[in-house]
Parts: C-alpha cells; sequence; structure tokens
C-alpha cells in the first residue's frame, strides 16, 4: 500500500474507480505553498502544481495498490510528462507524506479542456473543496495564455 496525492482529474471518484479499482479514499487534506496550475497543450492542458508561497492546494489521499500505480503511471505519462514526488501535506490537522505526479520542467501553461476542467470540478464539488482554488487556476491560465497569444501577433 501507498499513499497517494490527487489535486486534479484523479479527484473524481468514478474516474479513479474505474482506472484504479482497489485504490480506497483516505481523507482530503491540503498542500500548503503550492498553487494549481494548467500546462502541457495550448488548448488541453492537464492540471499540475508549481511551488508558491501563501498559496494552497487541496487534495484528496487515495491509499493505493501497486496495481493502481502502474495504471496511474500509464495514465499520467510517467516519467515523461509527470515525475513522482513525494509530497508533505496537511490532513485531520497531522502532516502525511504522500506521493504526488508533478508535470516536468518544460511545458507552457495553456488551457484544460472542457472535459478536464468538468471532470476536475465534480472532484472539487465530490470532495467539498472551493471551487474558487480550481477557478482562479483556470483565469490564471487564460490570462497567460492571452498575453502569450498578444505577443505572437505583435
Amino acid at each position: 500500500m501507498k499513499y497517494y496525492i490527487a489535486y486534479g482529474s484523479n479527484l473524481n471518484t468514478e474516474q479513479m474507480r474505474w482506472r484504479c479499482p482497489t485504490a480506497r479514499k483516505l481523507t482530503v487534506g491540503e498542500i500548503k505553498d503550492y498553487r494549481l496550475e494548467f500546462r502541457g497543450k495550448k488548448e488541453s492542458a492537464v492540471a499540475t502544481i508549481v511551488p508558491s508561497k501563501g498559496n494552497v492546494v487541496p487534495v484528496l489521499v487515495w491509499k493505493i495498490e501497486r496495481s493502481d500505480e502502474k495504471a496511474l503511471d500509464r495514465y499520467e505519462g510517467f516519467p515523461y510528462l509527470y515525475r513522482k514526488e513525494s509530497i508533505k501535506i496537511e490532513a485531520d490537522g497531522k502532516s502525511l507524506t504522500a506521493m504526488a505526479y508533478v508535470m516536468n520542467e518544460g511545458y507552457d501553461i495553456g488551457m484544460p479542456s472542457d472535459y478536464n476542467l468538468n471532470t476536475i470540478l465534480e472532484g472539487y464539488e465530490e470532495a467539498g473543496f472551493d471551487t474558487n482554488i480550481l477557478m482562479e487556476a483556470v483565469a490564471l491560465s487564460e490570462n497567460l495564455y492571452q498575453e502569450e497569444n498578444m505577443e505572437m501577433d505583435l
């Protein structure tokens, strides 16, 4: 068994049940001094977390089996798109260290697809997270995306 931190589409219980049938929800928590971003393809970017003092990212902690981790490795494009990091989170008033997939360097900011965003939004709502955090990440991506496109037009 291993603890896995979900902050993006794997917050969605239905998706995780399909992908990782032996995974079990453990608790909710937050990663302090990180923020949620969307990176990758310009118009179908995916979620990642980046260090950002004073911000927090809500997370769902799963207990996963080795078979679940292998399925997640395939889904997350490990080790090419995402790497694995051990990250300390706050959950139930305690500190816990768990594995998270964090996007590798070199991917530009982009906009999530409607499907991806709705999958993550459902996960936020299921877990009772503040959806403003998700919408702020989308707004940041949109602003940076528009700025970049304006520079290209000049």
